[in-house]
């Protein structure tokens, strides 16, 4: 899974016409790169993202959500209006003491779009997808993630027909906090699997 020969997948009829239509308008300057840029990065760090940190905060106060979301994350999706295409099939697989989890995709950049929106750049290179199967803490510590050494690391595979989302170990302190609250500490990457929630640290 981690040598070098990276395939990458042919676009889809949508992303064919997307690619067309952004052309087209920038070129009758109807639209700037600067705005199109500001709307994926929204998309990317704000809008997606806040869809799984809900999922992941609900799960933190409810018990039974959470074995919901452990069993079929696409069906616990789903109580929150998320679902669609890139989100069909989802698995969530959750952080312990014992484990911590990490995801990748090393064929391309299959990812659960409905709950997390846009794939980061770094996601998508290919740096990340082999390293990170060879040498996972190697690549944690690069995040600043250092984990204790009694503390077992497993990568999961994307693939177009599973894709994957971490749940992460609630933070220590936060017994006081709302949900909204709660959703705020949850960022995308506690959610890949190269961060974790932070207390005091509130979610862009």
């Amino acid at each position: 899974m981690s040598g070098s020969h990276h395939h990458r997948r042919p676009q889809t009829p949508q992303e064919l016409r997307t690619a067309a239509l952004e052309t087209v308008l920038i070129e009758r300057g109807l639209v700037s790169t600067d705005a199109i840029d500001a709307v994926v990065d929204r998309f990317e760090n704000e809008i997606g993202p806040r869809n799984g940190a809900r999922m992941v905060a609900r799960a933190w106060v409810d018990p039974a959500y959470r074995e919901r979301l452990l069993a079929d994350g696409a069906a616990a999706a789903a109580e929150f209006g998320y679902g669609g295409m890139e989100g069909e099939q989802i698995r969530c697989v959750e952080n312990t003491p014992e484990m911590h989890n990490v995801v990748v995709c090393t064929l391309c950049s299959c990812y659960p779009w409905p709950i997390l929106g846009i794939p980061p750049v770094w996601y998508k290179s290919p740096p990340y997808r082999s390293r990170v199967v060879r040498e996972p803490r190697a690549v944690l510590a690069e995040f600043g993630l250092e984990l204790p050494d009694g503390t077992e690391l497993r990568v999961w595979d994307s693939s177009a027909d599973l894709r994957y989302i971490v749940l992460p170990m609630r933070p220590e302190g936060t017994d006081g906090m709302s949900e909204d609250e709660l959703a705020g500490l949850v960022t995308r990457d506690c959610m890949i699997g190269v961060a974790v929630p932070r207390a005091g640290a509130v979610a862009a």
